[in-house]
């Protein structure tokens, strides 16, 4: 089998442009990086989903705290978040907590 025949029968299944879209060296890298990157789309797909979902119950516990007389946030349960958060991920965890109270705090 020659080179050229070798090439078109591996990649004959991945994009023309793969490689360089994934910045790999071989089709079969390419189209090992491109099946990962359709994964991890469909986890952020489901992460945002749950982001979402996480913003909309905030809502409703903010409410019910401020109907009650208390404040739109609570500092003490922020901590707990953010620890929980922090000792999963690492320091990174920390600011993705940052990050998600934000989010979920709505207009102060």
């Amino acid at each position: 089998m020659s080179t050229s025949t070798t090439r078109s029968v591996t990649t004959a299944n991945t994009p023309p442009n793969a490689p360089e879209k994934t910045g790999a060296h071989s089709a079969e890298a390419a189209a090992l990086i491109t099946g990962a990157r359709e994964r991890i789309d469909g986890l952020d797909d489901r992460i945002i989903g749950l982001i979402q979902e996480r913003i909309a119950v905030s809502e409703v516990i903010q409410d019910a705290r401020m109907i009650s007389g208390g404040r739109r946030v609570n500092l003490s349960r922020e901590m707990e978040v953010l620890s929980h958060y922090s000792e999963a991920l690492g320091k990174p965890g920390t600011g993705l907590a940052m990050t998600m109270l934000e989010l979920c705090r709505g207009r102060i």
